[in-house]
């Protein structure tokens, strides 16, 4: 059973893996999901107390009736959270012979657990597990740091005790601009003259700059504050406008030039070969 929440619409892309709509709910069907739902508590209730008798830290997180299926008239699935793997075969039994059908046991993370209880989450709205998010991406510490967010558990928490998942959702956005902001220090030009960057505003794309006149801080576009001549003045090379640098005349080695005294020993040499060979053709 399911309820609408959402008039049909048409999408660009494409979504798999949703499911199918059989169609519109008969008065049939309402009784059938009232009487599982009812199931579904009294077996919540006998769960519990079976689990309390064999004193077993475990908790249980939702009930689940399979009764379509060919090979078992009715199966029961029971999912439960422990912080550590427990022995329950003694348990099985018990859940076995109370409920009257087949028992299997699973057990789920705490993630998992926020998922099927579902709650409302610190900003006011239900859970993103519980609601769209299919898959657990993983959540560093990392990423509240570069959001400037505070490092305390409280604040940054979920209802499951993790990391919250919306922490990844803006993080590319937190690394793209603090990629070509100006960072923290940095001497700046505005609008309003020259200053120096005290802050960052990364949702509103801005930057705190408290300027050196009047010492009072303002909030300037990042456009403003860091043109690409700017950056590239701020990385410490040359500007594009700059004339290319030549090597001074006294950096370039000058080479000793050949003496007149060999120019002249040359022509010397030659012809006192020159002689000696008509001697030897004279004898």
């Amino acid at each position: 059973m399911a309820e609408c929440v959402w008039a049909p619409q048409y999408v660009t892309e494409e979504v798999g893996g949703l499911p199918l709509c059989a169609g519109i709910a008969t008065a049939t069907d309402l009784d059938r999901d009232e009487q599982n739902r009812q199931r579904r508590a009294d077996a919540r209730v006998i769960a519990k107390r079976t689990i309390r008798e064999h004193d077993l830290p475990m908790k249980v997180v939702g009930i689940d009736f399979v009764d379509r299926r060919a090979d078992i008239d009715q199966l029961v699935i029971v999912y439960f959270s422990a912080p550590h793997r427990v022995d329950f075969r003694e348990l099985v039994r018990d859940l076995a012979r109370a409920l009257r059908a087949r028992i299997e046991l699973r057990q789920v993370g705490a993630r998992d657990e926020a998922r099927l209880q579902g709650g409302i989450g610190p900003c006011g709205r239900d859970l993103c597990c519980a609601t769209f998010l299919k898959d657990f991406e993983p959540v560093s510490v990392r990423m509240a740091k570069d959001q400037d967010l505070p490092l305390n558990p409280l604040k940054i928490s979920g209802a499951c005790g993790r990391l919250m998942c919306c922490l990844k959702y803006e993080h590319p956005l937190y690394q793209e601009f603090n990629a070509k902001a100006p960072a923290l220090g940095t001497a700046v030009e505005t609008p309003a003259g020259d200053g120096v960057v005290v802050g960052h505003n990364v949702p509103s794309d801005t930057v705190v700059v408290r300027l050196a006149a009047s010492g009072r801080r303002c909030a300037c576009s990042r456009a403003d504050v860091c043109s690409p001549r700017q950056q590239y003045e701020a990385s410490g090379t040359t500007t594009p406008d700059a004339a290319p640098v030549v090597p001074e005349a006294s950096a370039v080695p000058e080479q000793p030039e050949p003496t007149e005294e060999r120019r002249v020993r040359k022509p010397r040499r030659r012809r006192r070969l020159h002689h000696d060979d008509e001697g030897e053709t004279a004898q």
